[in-house]
């Protein structure tokens, strides 16, 4: 899909994409919540190995580099972000933190900002 429509728009595609389904989930009852995290998954977790491919395009000399950073980094925050979400639970509610987490997606959205790879390649050849 990346080499086809550009690896910012399935990025971009993603992030919208699940948006909806993750402004519900607060919402939702136990079965729909089910449903709708695994909907919500599938769909960011599509752009994962775009998001690696286009930081790959940005330093294409350091490929191993860029991809064990962006693991690394991944990784990492997630964990920080599990721990920082539990904390937040503990001195809140477990319905507060899923009221934040379900805004987490609009931070994607910052994708517009991102340089268009694709053109520059075509400027270039």
């Amino acid at each position: 899909m990346g080499d086809r429509f550009g690896r910012k728009t399935v990025i971009w595609i993603s992030i919208v994409g699940s948006m909806p389904f993750t402004l519900l989930l607060p919402y939702a009852n136990l079965f729909w919540t089910e449903i709708l995290s695994v909907l919500i998954g599938l769909i960011i977790s599509s752009a994962f190995s775009g998001i690696l491919v286009y930081a790959q395009e940005l330093i294409p000399e350091r490929v191993g580099t860029v991809s064990g950073l962006f693991f690394g980094f991944a990784f990492g925050v997630a964990a920080v972000g599990a721990a920082l979400l539990g904390k937040l639970a503990d001195l809140t509610s477990i319905t507060f933190v899923y009221h934040v987490c379900s805004f987490l997606p609009v931070i994607g959205l910052l994708t517009w900002f991102l340089p268009n790879i694709e053109k520059r390649k075509k400027d270039l050849a």
